[in-house]
């Protein structure tokens, strides 16, 4: 239970923080004075406003398209009094952890917790988000950013496999070429010294002629 409390922790900031609210009504949706409808707009997970209002005490975002709520996306919204998040196809694995925890800290005067239940996996079809547990959860995530960190392992092993057989390849080179350097010069140094010593013997007749 540890392990997967402390997996928690570090499961929620990766599924993405909203900013700060703003004073402008959100783009699809209606607002009337501190009332927010985005109700029946086919908002995605991905195409929820970034922010509301801050004053916001009655948000509806009912029969959309939302299967998650990023993390925090209401902790800025202090006022709220009511909040309608019924009619959505909430998917209960990793991604609905911080719904089902806002859920957990909510009265029952602000939200439904009756209307929001899960539309898949099939086996959790019909369940209420808030009373899931996180082992049920939890059971459910596919670890993507561990497997992320294992290939960006894998790529830095061969990456410095590459790096030592590139060091490698140069040291046998430049002892190769120290190699091939040192018996060139040997060759040069026999060549000039045979070259010496036959100009030698063709100049020897030459002083016995002089004499």
């Amino acid at each position: 239970m540890m392990m997967k409390g402390l997996l928690l922790l570090c499961l929620l900031p990766l599924l993405g923080v909203r900013g700060q609210g703003s004073s402008a009504c959100p783009h699809l949706c209606t607002c009337h004075h501190s009332q927010v409808d985005c109700s029946g707009r086919s908002l995605t997970s991905t195409s929820l406003p970034a922010s509301f209002p801050p004053g916001t005490t009655e948000l509806h975002l009912d029969n959309n398209l939302l299967t998650t709520l990023p993390y925090g996306f209401l902790d800025t919204l202090t006022s709220l009094r009511s909040v309608s998040l019924h009619g959505n196809p909430w998917m209960c694995n990793c991604g609905v952890l911080y719904l089902r925890e806002w859920l957990y800290r909510q009265p029952i005067g602000i939200v439904s917790h009756l209307n929001i239940s899960c539309s898949s996996p099939p086996h959790l079809t019909g369940r209420l988000v808030v009373y899931l547990t996180e082992a049920e959860l939890l059971d459910l995530c596919h670890y993507w950013y561990c497997d992320l960190a294992l290939a960006s392992m894998l790529c830095l092993f061969v990456f410095v496999v590459v790096q030592v057989l590139l060091v490698v390849a140069v040291i046998m080179f430049l002892r190769k070429f120290e190699k091939l350097s040192r018996e060139a010069r040997g060759a040069t140094e026999e060549s000039f010294a045979m070259g010496e010593g036959t100009m030698a013997d063709e100049l020897e007749p030459l002083k016995d002629s002089s004499m």
